[in-house]
Formats: structure tokens, C-alpha cells, sequence
């Protein structure tokens, strides 16, 4: 079942996006050290998590007034069990309750669990012209941290109405 985190859950998430995380060694991806994006975020009120205790987490936040998934994370040992799909059906959900037009995120563009497996949950690569602002900013910051290590993209989940 999918809720919004607890503050008492913090340690679990950083677990969970680490673990995650380390699965990118596999396809030659290794990000830079430091603090983990959940942590970053402070507000625990932005986070919806599966799993007693989690087993993985998606944070959202807005760009461009549209509803941005900041970071989804699913533990290794609790993958293919649908948990992701069930975090970014109720990422979309979320987005549809609070009025937002679409959702967006940033992905690798070649890594099987990254922009493939979006486009099976309903997401198009969004062309560099179509970004706003406020998705332009995200990308640099990206690069600026240094996890633009391999190929990224921008992509959008249209809600209609």
C-alpha cells in the first residue's frame, strides 16, 4: 500500500535509494559521493513510500506546473514485485489530485530500469525545446552534482483531463 512517509523513516529511505543506487555499477554508473537526494529533500512530506518498512519511495516536488518526480528508488532485494509501478501510479494519481497537467522527470536514457521502463508507465522523452525553466534548472543542477554520468533525458506523463 502506498502512503506519504513518516519523519521517523528517514534512515530506511537513505537505505533504500543507497541500495538502489548501487545497482548502476552494473551498467558503469557509478554518482559522486555525498548526501543521498531524500536527504537533500528535508521535508518527508513530499515522499510517498510502499512497504512497512519501506521497500522503495518516490519524492516529488514541482517544475513548471507540472508535478516533478524527484526520485524514485525501489531496495534490490524487493524489485519486480510491482512496487515501482505502484509508486508511479500514485505519483500520477497525486499529480491528477492536485490539478497538475503532467508530471516530468529526469532519467537515464539508456539503462533498462530508467527511460524504457518510464515509457512502459506512460512517459515521453521531452525534447530540449520543450523544457521550462524550472526543468532547465534541475538539469544543471544535475550536472552540476556530477550525475549526468552517462546520458540523461527529460520526460513527461500527459494527464489529460
Amino acid at each position: 500500500m502506498v502512503r506519504w512517509a513518516d519523519p521517523g523513516e528517514l534512515a530506511r529511505l537513505v537505505e533504500v535509494e543507497q541500495a538502489a543506487d548501487g545497482l548502476f555499477v552494473q551498467v558503469g554508473i557509478e554518482f559522486p559521493p555525498g548526501t543521498t537526494m531524500v536527504e537533500e529533500a528535508g521535508d518527508l512530506g513530499s515522499v510517498l513510500v510502499e512497504g512497512e518498512p519501506a521497500a522503495g519511495f518516490a519524492m516529488v516536488g514541482w517544475a513548471d506546473g507540472n508535478v516533478h518526480l524527484d526520485q524514485l528508488a525501489v531496495h534490490p532485494e524487493r524489485m519486480r514485485q510491482g512496487i515501482g509501478g505502484r509508486l508511479v501510479a500514485a505519483v500520477l494519481d497525486h499529480a491528477r489530485a492536485v490539478g497538475a497537467p503532467a508530471v516530468t522527470l529526469t532519467t537515464f536514457r539508456d539503462v533498462p530500469w530508467n527511460a524504457p521502463w518510464y515509457e512502459r508507465h506512460g512517459f515521453a522523452t521531452l525534447d530540449a525545446a520543450a523544457w521550462g525553466p524550472e526543468v532547465r534548472k534541475i538539469v544543471e543542477h544535475e550536472r552540476d552534482l556530477g550525475i549526468e554520468v552517462a546520458p540523461r533525458v527529460v520526460m513527461r506523463a500527459e494527464l489529460g483531463r
